[in-house]
């Protein structure tokens, strides 16, 4: 199985580390560092570390596009981006003592027809039985029901789709006739899809299970510090492994996406793949940059993971 990711959006993430961040004050920077990234960038350079095979789709600016070429060519994945005129993004994490403070600017704006030559190349590059992950927010121009639309092309091909995205995108996939295999949500992104803002475990397990019936095969709800809800056929568990250090928690949801991805290329079941995918995220946390720790390390995480199963709705 070959695994594709997609980012319409991509981004520069230029992290400026503080001692304490205060609204209104001048600081001095500990530590500043820039990443290629975006949501599928970071899922991709994660998986490559993993070892797998996995080909980057999605669209970047002519102007900037250096720390991405380096990225594809030192971690050997495949660069399919269309590049355009312009300069991709570049977002701004501030990093303190009390964690992440996120500054995200818009994407190049696009039109209808550079966002279907994404679609189409990557249709014809995916074949039967690869996975796809779609990921991220949407540029300017970019229709919200983009990930709808190519996730049904994708599944009429026999590819699998694992979706992470949020607001208008995340809805008008939720809504559609046809599902993506794995969703991603974390508990806010879901909990706006459902009006409900005040759902417990429960609940969230309630509405996994409702979209399991409509099609979706296994939904993943992250919960911060809480760990995360893992929903298939096999039942539900909630996998948790608490955090020794933390570096920067930039990219650690798109780690937990690589983890999920590597999982389901492997063919592994719910609790391994629970325990895989929170490896991920967490071995992330103590590394800056879109990067994973050794396999070593990331397997032994896997053993340390808390798996807990959960009762039916």
């Amino acid at each position: 199985m070959r695994i594709h990711t997609v980012t319409f959006n991509p981004a520069i993430d230029h992290t400026v580390t503080l001692d304490h961040l205060v609204p209104g004050e001048v600081h001095r920077a500990r530590a500043a560092r820039q990443n290629a990234g975006g949501k599928g960038v970071n899922v991709a350079s994660c998986l490559a570390d993993w070892g797998a095979d996995v080909a980057a789709h999605g669209l970047l600016g002519r102007d900037n596009a250096a720390p991405f070429d380096a990225l594809f060519a030192g971690k050997g994945i495949e660069d399919r981006f269309i590049r355009v005129s312009g300069a991709t993004r570049v977002n701004l994490k501030l990093v303190d003592d009390r964690g992440t403070t996120d500054v995200n600017l818009d994407g190049i704006a696009v039109d209808e027809a550079l966002v279907e030559k994404v679609a189409s190349n990557l249709c014809l590059a995916a074949r039967a039985g690869d996975l796809v992950a779609l990921s991220g927010s949407l540029p300017p121009g970019c229709a919200p029901d983009i990930y709808a639309r190519l996730g049904a092309q994708l599944r009429e091909r026999g590819c699998r789709v694992l979706l992470d995205t949020s607001g208008l995108p995340l809805k008008h996939a939720l809504d559609a006739a046809i599902l993506p295999h794995v969703i991603k949500p974390n508990r806010s992104e879901l909990a706006a899809w459902t009006g409900d803002f005040a759902m417990d475990r429960a609940g969230l397990i309630g509405v996994a299970d409702d979209l399991r019936r409509r099609g979706v095969e296994l939904v993943v709800i992250s919960m911060g510090d809480e760990g995360a809800l893992f929903v298939s056929a096999q039942g539900a568990v909630c996998a948790h492994l608490a955090l020794a250090g933390v570096a920067s928690t930039v990219g650690a949801g798109d780690a937990m996406v690589a983890g999920l991805a590597a999982g389901l290329a492997q063919g592994l079941g719910l609790e391994a793949i629970a325990r895989l995918a929170t490896a991920f995220a967490v071995g992330k946390l103590g590394m800056a940059g879109p990067n994973l720790p050794a396999l070593g390390a990331v397997r032994a995480l896997a053993e340390e993971v808390s798996v807990s199963a959960m009762g039916a709705a």
